[in-house]
């Protein structure tokens, strides 16, 4: 069972993530009973994620601020602020976003992907190394320590996510 839980601004764990921006975990597992887990991402400049799924959560974007593009199986759609999408669990999907000064929650359910993104970005309270960065290795293997799946690089802004990556995951 869970209990109530609030925290306020600067007192959620504060991750740096993909291109230098910050990931902060708003709710996990711990504060929810596993029920879900929100994130609010800020990113100063375009950046993309790789492909990818997750095989036991839905995951749901809501823009407040800036514009991307996402990828769901085999279809490819613009977000711009106030925009929502859903992406179901099992789903390959990717993102892109295209504006700079970009903000938004990400909300996933059941809660678990917080221990992904724990594991591959670098908690912001302790020093950084200097150099250190989000890599394609880190996040592979953060994936398979946290049971998400890394599918393939980030796609360009007129790509679309392989039709083998589609088949070998349906």
């Amino acid at each position: 069972m869970s209990s109530p839980y609030v925290a306020q601004v600067g007192e959620h764990d504060q991750l740096e993530w993909l291109g230098g921006g910050t990931m902060e975990v708003l709710l996990d597992a711990e504060h929810t009973g596993g029920h879900l887990s929100v994130f609010r991402s800020t990113v100063p400049t375009a950046t993309a994620s790789p492909v990818h799924l997750h095989p036991d959560e839905d995951e749901i974007f809501v823009m407040l601020r800036g514009s991307g593009l996402i990828w769901a199986a085999d279809r490819r759609f613009e977000l711009h602020a106030g925009g929502v999408a859903f992406l179901p669990r099992a789903v390959p999907h990717a993102y892109r976003f295209t504006s700079d000064d970009v903000d938004m929650l990400a909300i996933a359910t059941p809660s678990g992907m917080e221990g992904f993104l724990r594991d591959a970005g670098w908690d912001r309270s302790r020093p950084k190394p200097p150099g250190w960065a989000v890599t394609p290795e880190a996040l592979r293997r953060s994936a398979a320590a946290n049971g998400q799946v890394i599918l393939g690089p980030p796609l360009a802004a007129d790509e679309m996510i392989p039709a083998a990556l589609l088949s070998a995951h349906q």
